[in-house]
């Protein structure tokens, strides 16, 4: 067990001081291996890893679970390595397996205020106020102050795409561990780069108005009205706009409506209204 003052070995005799009463002051995250646990051994040096790095934010507790055969069981572990987070006496939350780092982080920041937490609310009404460059500079603070903060990553990359830096913002995204890469909060965030890019080729709203009024079968006109409503937030007119060119022009652009319309809906999410009452439509016209 590494050498740290936040690295305790817990106990059934010690559980009572060790981890709850501790836990009145700090979360305690309690750790059940075994020296046979292979996955144990991959997830201990990430948990040692935070402990230090958190600098007593939180304890970590470990239980050899085989010499501690009456406390695992009297906790419910079942499987090795399974860890608990124990906060003001209570249980506040668990998982069994190897994880990576990004979740076992993910877990202590519902309990743990980082250097960065409260700079990333305050960048978060920045953008609210339409303020998006000083809620950068804000969140840039943050990722000084706490560089291993995934989450602050991920702001940065949202405001950056909101301020049409892109390149940038999908740098950012693909250095993200792939766990996190697989969130849907990021896949919508891949998903709006997409569109900043295809938008940026577009004409202006004016001309391409006026190139519908020409000829309302203008099928790149039909598309590029669509791509305008995503980029202005008004989701329900480019759905209906994009199946709308599905059904009059299904070849254009290499069925460019249909795929756009797939990416729109990955960027919203599946629990999205539009998304549960158009797909449907648009597996009506599929089939």
């Amino acid at each position: 067990m590494a050498e740290s003052p936040y690295i305790i070995e817990a106990t059934l005799e010690n559980f009572q001081t060790e981890v709850l009463e501790k836990s009145m002051q700090v979360p305690v995250l309690v750790d059940f291996w075994a020296d046979w646990c292979a996955p144990c051994k991959q997830l201990m040096p990430i948990l040692e890893k935070l402990a230090t790095e958190y600098q007593g934010a939180f304890i970590l507790a470990k239980v050899n679970a085989d010499q501690q055969q009456e406390l695992a069981s009297h906790l419910g572990v079942r499987s090795l390595p399974t860890v608990k987070l124990v906060h003001q006496g209570k249980l506040a939350g668990e998982f069994s397996g190897a994880q990576p780092e990004s979740k076992v982080r993910e877990l202590l920041g519902r309990y743990i205020q980082t250097p960065g937490a409260e700079l990333r609310e305050q960048a978060r009404a920045l953008v609210e106020q339409g303020q998006a460059e000083q809620a950068l500079a804000m969140l840039t603070q943050a990722n000084q102050a706490d560089p291993n903060n995934m989450e602050v990553l991920v702001d940065i990359a949202a405001v950056k795409v909101a301020l049409g830096e892109k390149d940038e913002a999908s740098a950012i995204l693909s250095s993200l561990p792939a766990d996190i890469q697989g969130r849907p909060d990021v896949k919508q965030l891949l998903a709006r780069i997409r569109f900043v890019e295809k938008a940026g080729a577009i004409a202006p709203l004016a001309d391409i108005q006026q190139r519908l009024q020409a000829n309302e079968a203008d099928a790149e006109a039909r598309f590029q009205l669509a791509l305008h409503a995503i980029m202005n937030n008004k989701f329900e007119d480019a759905v209906e706009a994009l199946l709308n060119l599905m059904q009059t022009d299904r070849s254009y652009g290499d069925d460019a409506a249909r795929k756009t319309l797939i990416e729109l809906f990955d960027m919203l999410g599946a629990a999205h209204p539009l998304v549960r009452t158009y797909r449907r439509k648009l597996y009506a016209l599929l089939h």
